[in-house]
């Protein structure tokens, strides 16, 4: 079964509260930088928005976001989402990691929310050119994913299976760092430690600016 129809059948089938990553309210690095100003209103990418939350409050702040997902089925509860809490977004299907993807670039902000993870090595490099093409030069983006510090989720090593069936990949920042230093300009990289909803767990943030 492939991700994306893995992502569909999860997003189908489970009750919202049931998925670990589809938290109701934005992450406190998303709103500090929102708040502080240091990324104020502009055209934003929700990259791998999911249900759709997250682009949904950033609407609300003034954004003019545009989510993309893998999942068909995630992108419809996205759009469902918008029009209930009455914000304009736009939402998109398409895979990042395929090389078919092409769009202009035209966002002056984006950010991939713990889903770099969910993309093997094989594919990032693809991944991160797709994110490059997003993104008008100077954007900034950020990028939180999985650390391999981490002790949760299967225990130790690189990849790790989920208790829905998901594989993750773990990543370190020497690995983020070379991963993206080709293409951005890194700000700020370090391991920090991320509040979920089934508790806290350690994560590789990455604050970057589009060359």
């Amino acid at each position: 079964m492939s991700l994306r129809q893995e992502m569909d059948t999860i997003y189908r089938e489970l009750q919202l509260d049931q998925i670990p990553w589809n938290l109701e309210h934005p992450p406190e690095l998303l709103v500090e930088l929102v708040g502080t100003g240091k990324v104020p209103p502009c055209d934003a990418v929700d990259v791998g928005c999911g249900a759709g939350n997250y682009a949904v409050w950033l609407a609300a702040q003034g954004f003019k976001v545009t989510g993309v997902d893998l999942s068909p089925v995630a992108i419809q509860l996205a759009s469902e989402l918008a029009r209930e809490k009455g914000v304009e977004c736009r939402f998109l299907a398409g895979d990042l990691t395929s090389d078919r993807f092409t769009h202009d670039a035209c966002f002056d902000f984006g950010y991939d929310w713990e889903v770099l993870h969910h993309v093997v090595p094989a594919q990032r490099k693809a991944f991160v050119r797709n994110v490059h093409r997003l993104l008008r030069p100077g954007a900034r983006y950020l990028s939180v994913c999985f650390s391999e510090d981490d002790p949760g989720f299967g225990g130790q090593g690189k990849y790790r299976r989920t208790s829905l069936g998901t594989e993750l990949y773990f990543s370190s920042p020497d690995e983020i760092e070379r991963l993206f230093s080709s293409r951005f300009q890194i700000l700020e990289l370090e391991t920090k430690t991320i509040e979920g909803k089934r508790g806290a767990h350690l994560a590789v943030v990455a604050l970057l600016k589009r060359d």
